[in-house]
């Protein structure tokens, strides 16, 4: 039997129209352009407006993929829709994404890996599809940043933007698509990076509002310390374990949390800067929305057979590298 990879055949993004940029947090919190840059390379981010939700983003991404690809909503089997900002605790954002396209012959479920979440999500609708079961997954990674994040704290509103991406993955028989992973998790990093309030631990409560509990929090310089090693030893893993060298790597696809961990992976994998991908600087962090927004900018410079490593770093610890053959 000829072995099944899954292939990414179409790909699509969004992001909202409304921008706000550095010389607009400066009248927010006690910040300035220099500071914004010079830490994180971030110049503006999108924000969603206050009364849509992330499935909204999806809905734009997906029927783009859709009008892409030539295909009905109808025709896709399984949906994974990567997010740590649901529309609702319940029912998941992928049901509500299925009913709002008319998927109506798909199963599927959320994952919450936070900025991980999308490489994760590929991984998982990859075995889908070489389990010969399913022929057409989406593959979805979006957040509505702006709906958890505290504007009187520069240390993160400075971060993070909202945007969403999909792929679609299909069969293929030529040897492109998903060809392998490294992926880790540890628990012992949530204490530097998540939101205090809101799950079954702790509850929301009068005393979590008025504390800001339900924003994001995170203890900077111990995360990048983290995601500085994670993020580049994976990327190193990736590529021994399929004896890629620098020249055999296309591109870089890196999670887009902050421009100095982008590069620390780049050095160590021997890249040039012309081959890393990068869309920090106006879109900012959108979680789980940086890596297929990347691709989506990126797709008219990609080549069949292409090789891309795609890595990311999230809350949790959660981390992670994927080795990708471009199939179109």
């Amino acid at each position: 039997m000829t072995n099944i990879t899954a292939a990414i055949t179409a790909i699509h993004g969004y992001v909202p129209p409304k921008i706000l940029s550095n010389a607009d947090l400066e009248k927010m919190v006690d910040t300035n352009d220099e500071w914004i840059s010079s830490r994180t390379g971030i110049k503006e981010r999108r924000i969603l407006a206050e009364e849509l939700g992330t499935s909204d983003m999806a809905v734009e991404a997906v029927n783009g993929l859709l009008k892409k690809r030539g295909i009905l909503a109808s025709e896709i089997d399984f949906i994974i829709f990567c997010t740590i900002t649901p529309d609702m605790v319940f029912p998941s954002t992928a049901c509500v994404l299925a009913d709002k396209i008319g998927a109506i012959n798909a199963f599927g479920y959320d994952l919450g890996a936070a900025c991980s979440g999308f490489i994760f999500g590929l991984e998982t609708g990859s075995r889908f599809i070489q389990s010969g079961a399913y022929k057409k997954v989406l593959v979805i990674g979006g957040d509505k940043m702006s709906s958890i994040i505290d504007y009187t704290d520069r240390n993160t509103c400075v971060i993070f933007g909202d945007g969403c991406g999909c792929v679609l993955l299909e069969p293929n028989y030529e040897g492109f698509g998903v060809i392998d992973s490294v992926l880790k998790i540890d628990g012992s990093g949530r204490e530097f990076l998540h939101q205090k309030a809101g799950g079954s631990l702790k509850p929301a409560s009068h005393e979590t509002v008025d504390a800001r509990e339900h924003f994001v929090f995170q203890e900077g310089k111990t995360v990048f310390k983290f995601a500085v090693k994670g993020m580049a030893d994976v990327s190193a893993e990736i590529m021994e374990r399929n004896n890629l060298v620098a020249d055999d790597i296309a591109w870089l696809v890196p999670h887009q949390a902050n421009l100095r961990i982008i590069d620390a992976t780049a050095n160590r994998m021997g890249l040039d800067k012309e081959k890393v991908m990068i869309n920090i600087d106006h879109f900012g962090n959108t979680t789980n929305g940086t890596i297929p927004l990347l691709l989506w900018e990126w797709e008219n410079k990609l080549n069949k057979g292409d090789n891309l490593v795609l890595a990311a770093f999230g809350g949790g610890f959660t981390w992670g590298a994927i080795y990708v053959k471009w199939a179109i």
